[in-house]
């Protein structure tokens, strides 16, 4: 009998590559015994509605986008089938996530992978009542890239992050949280926190720390402290430059869960998309919880927990 997939792709993603390649991909997935349902994206939350269309229909579902697409498509997936296997084709300005669990950004090669690889089972977030694959963040720049013009990503690519984070360096502002862990409680005033589970975060590795294993139940968790002057500023940014655990400006730790309170309504980014204005969060890691595609020797890499 032959299976079934969705194939969902944002035209739009990255430069738009995806249409030199379409009939290429799509051509591996048939030779190997696929039947095809091609889907374009048509505006936002599209690929998010057609993962929960056809999550019970389907035997596998790609996605082809952005890292904000693929969000879209594990969230769908999550709420109606979550043991469905999904493969993702990186299409984005800064594929974090492609990056993290090591898929090329050849789409032929990654479609070939798709086809011939393993199963992964991958972490991802549950935030509040929604889901995220990689990261939620809140604080400094973390509105950049769903406020960045999808025209500008697709002619600059990453460079449009920076660019457009850059117009706000001198606009920094703080928020007082109370933020609540198994064993330990923090409140500050921060100018940023990330809960994530990846290597790599708006374009940039290892600023989620040198050890990250993926499936491990734990977030990598990233909360920064108000600096009261240059000095301490300078100290957050050559902290966060070299790797080096050697400030008290910065939290940085692991966690499963997190509750996290704040004098006002604050702003979220849910994998780089707008993930609302909660004063109240609850941030809990679904552990392998996601059914991902990738090559054979990259998921040795990925269950291998390294220490140092």
């Amino acid at each position: 009998m032959e299976k079934r997939m969705l194939f969902v792709f944002n035209p739009r993603a990255g430069k738009g590559q995806i249409k030199q390649h379409l009939m290429d991909i799509v051509d591996i997935f048939v030779k190997h015994g696929w039947e095809v349902i091609i889907y374009p994206t048509q505006r936002a939350r599209d690929a998010y509605e057609q993962a929960r269309k056809y999550a019970n229909r389907v035997d596998m579902i790609v996605c082809s986008g952005g890292d904000g697409t693929l969000d879209e498509v594990v969230s769908g997936i999550n709420e109606v089938n979550d043991s469905l296997p999904i493969g993702y084709i990186p299409a984005g300005s800064t594929n974090d996530f492609a990056n993290s669990l090591f898929i090329p950004k050849n789409m032929l090669k990654a479609a070939q992978i798709i086809m011939e690889g393993h199963i992964y089972r991958c972490d991802i977030g549950k935030f509040n009542d929604a889901i995220f694959a990689y990261v939620a963040a809140f604080g400094l720049f973390t509105d950049v890239s769903y406020k960045t013009d999808q025209d500008l990503k697709n002619v600059l690519g990453h460079v449009a992050y920076v660019l457009e984070g850059v117009k706000r360096i001198f606009d920094i502002k703080s928020i007082h949280m109370r933020v609540e862990t198994e064993d330990t409680v923090y409140e500050e005033d921060f100018i940023y926190g990330m809960i994530s589970n990846s290597r790599s975060v708006g374009g940039f590795k290892h600023l989620t720390g040198k050890n990250v294993d993926m499936n491990d139940g734990l977030f990598e968790v990233t909360l920064i402290k108000k600096p009261k002057n240059p000095l301490e500023m300078q100290e957050i940014v050559t902290a966060l430059l070299t790797q080096e655990d050697n400030t008290d400006m910065i939290y940085s730790f692991k966690a499963s869960c997190l509750k996290i309170e704040s004098d006002v309504p604050t702003p979220w980014t849910l994998d780089g998309e707008y993930g609302g204005r909660p004063d109240h969060v609850v941030i809990q890691n679904c552990h392998r919880a996601l059914n991902i595609c990738l090559k054979s020797k990259e998921t040795k890499k990925l269950s291998t927990r390294k220490t140092t």
